[in-house]
């Protein structure tokens, strides 16, 4: 208890009273979770409405500014504000009403373990409840308080990987520092890329600040309200892995299990955690369903998971929903806009519930150890829990690199499966287009033929053609066709950006 304790308090805390539930998301067959809001958002396209109030200021007398073409059309404008929680889980709810941007704050910062040293003595308020994706560094938070080194051990922390390459232990509990999502994804990565998992069972336990994770082949305008998460500062992920997408927050407890792929076994790895609960509160009823997920009382799910098989080596992760906050689940995991055809892979709705609604008294450090405990118990390994920080590139090489990779367009948004678009636009008319690897193709527009001077339908289109499927890029690049002061331009615009550009550049 005492390793797990000490553990805890370095990773960032989110105890949630039993009022302030978790939400997460699951999918039916193979994912890690799915985004358990009613699809039927009355949100429209981005592209579309944006060309149809560009179109209206075009035959105004003073042409409007890119500004306010980029501000006239928000993705999922009239969408109404999202069902409450009780409407999802089909049962009474004392979820906190409040909005997504306010749990990017001081809710966040709770006591995540009943530790003497405070949470806030070991970590700063930028890693807790902060809106920025870079946490700060393990040496800052070591740093941070006086007593820290009594509570971290020289035995507990990883600090360099010649520690776990060399380890001859048939079994590993690592618990990661970073409550980073691109920088725990990373992590993953690394563990798979270089440890020798044909003798290895491991278990990885991390959590993440709010952060939305879709599966490798999903589409995010079609699971995620983009704008909503970037006015709350919550940044979007695409992992390796497949399924369904999920809203991560403090109160959700990620664990990775790693092995050879020969030992791949998802649903013993599932009895780890239903094994762990009913040792911790017999009175749960807690069970694995045939689509791999765990549910509460038959039909409330508190985990979805997903997985990845290398050619040698394989690896399970899952959610478990101890205590994270619904409302700002239901609020972001939801279609950007309307009118899209893909063949990506989509969420499936479900009933979710908290662990902290039904055992209000479970604490986290009970909850990993269990964990950490029914882990050796089931595979016959006795494995201490040891610290990492994948934010240390000198312990982890390659960690950093890896998750800027994960960060940037070229995979969150360009990675998306192809998909077509055909959506109505304000005035009137019609628009079609495909995107592939994130970017428009066939643009076809049909507009009102009185309304339309000669040559604008052609530039309009050739104006899209081949920039990312973003409003602030198609602004960008309507504004440079579109009429001024009578004339229409003609020259083609050049591409304004770079693969190493952010997610959160280009939302929407």
């Amino acid at each position: 208890m005492s390793a797990v304790r000490r553990s805890l308090s370095l990773l960032g805390g989110a105890s949630r009273s039993s009022s302030s539930p978790i939400g997460s998301s699951s999918s039916s067959s193979s994912p890690i979770g799915s985004s358990l809001v009613d699809s039927s958002s009355s949100s429209s396209s981005p592209i579309s409405s944006l060309i149809g109030s560009s179109l209206v200021r075009s035959f105004s007398s003073s042409p409007a500014p890119i500004s306010s073409l980029i501000g006239s059309s928000r993705v999922g404008s009239s969408s109404s504000s999202p069902a409450p929680t009780s409407s999802l889980i089909g049962s009474p709810s004392s979820s906190s009403s409040s909005s997504s941007s306010s749990l990017i704050g001081s809710s966040l910062v709770r006591s995540f373990s009943s530790s003497p040293a405070p949470i806030s003595s070991l970590i700063g308020s930028s890693l807790v409840g902060s809106s920025s994706s870079s946490p700060a560094p393990t040496s800052s938070l070591i740093a941070s308080s006086s007593s820290s080194s009594s509570l971290i051990g020289s035995s507990s922390l990883i600090d360099s990987s010649s520690t776990l390459l060399g380890s001859s232990s048939p079994g590993l509990v690592l618990l990661s520092l970073s409550t980073d999502v691109f920088q725990n994804l990373a992590l993953e990565e690394w563990i798979d890329a270089h440890l020798d998992l044909q003798k290895l069972r491991l278990l990885l336990l991390w959590r993440n600040r709010p952060s939305v994770v879709i599966g490798r082949h999903q589409n995010p305008w079609m699971e995620a309200d983009l704008p909503v998460m970037r006015r709350a500062g919550v940044p979007l992920a695409r992992r390796r892995s497949g399924g369904g997408a999920v809203y991560h927050d403090l109160g959700n407890l990620n664990a990775t299990f790693f092995s050879s792929k020969q030992a791949y076994d998802r649903p013993r790895n599932l009895k780890v955690v239903t094994d762990a609960l009913k040792r911790l509160r017999p009175q749960l009823d807690v069970r694995a369903t045939e689509r791999l997920d765990i549910v509460l009382n038959g039909h409330l799910k508190i985990s979805g998971s997903a997985s990845r098989l290398s050619r040698k080596s394989s690896y399970h992760h899952l959610t478990l929903l101890h205590s994270a906050d619904r409302a700002s689940l239901s609020s972001m995991l939801r279609p950007s806009c309307d009118g899209i055809h893909s063949n990506a892979t989509p969420s499936v709705r479900s009933p979710v519930a908290n662990l902290s609604d039904h055992a209000p008294s479970l604490k986290w450090e009970e909850l990993m150890e269990a964990l950490q405990v029914q882990f050796n118990t089931e595979f016959g390994l006795s494995a201490a829990p040891s610290l990492v920080d994948p934010s240390d590139d000198s312990a982890f090489p390659g960690v950093l690199a890896a998750a800027e990779d994960l960060r940037g367009w070229d995979w969150t948004f360009g990675k998306t499966p192809k998909f077509s678009l055909q959506t109505s636009l304000p005035g009137g008319g019609r628009l079609s287009l495909q995107v592939v690897r994130g970017r428009m193709e066939d643009v076809a527009l049909s507009l009102p033929e009185a309304r339309i001077p000669e040559g604008l339908i052609a530039a309009l289109t050739d104006a899209l053609s081949g920039e990312k499927f973003c409003r602030r890029h198609a602004a960008a690049a309507l504004s440079a066709r579109l009429p001024q002061g009578g004339g229409c331009r003609t020259e083609r615009r050049s591409s304004v950006t770079t693969s190493s550009t952010r997610w959160d550049e280009h939302e929407d």
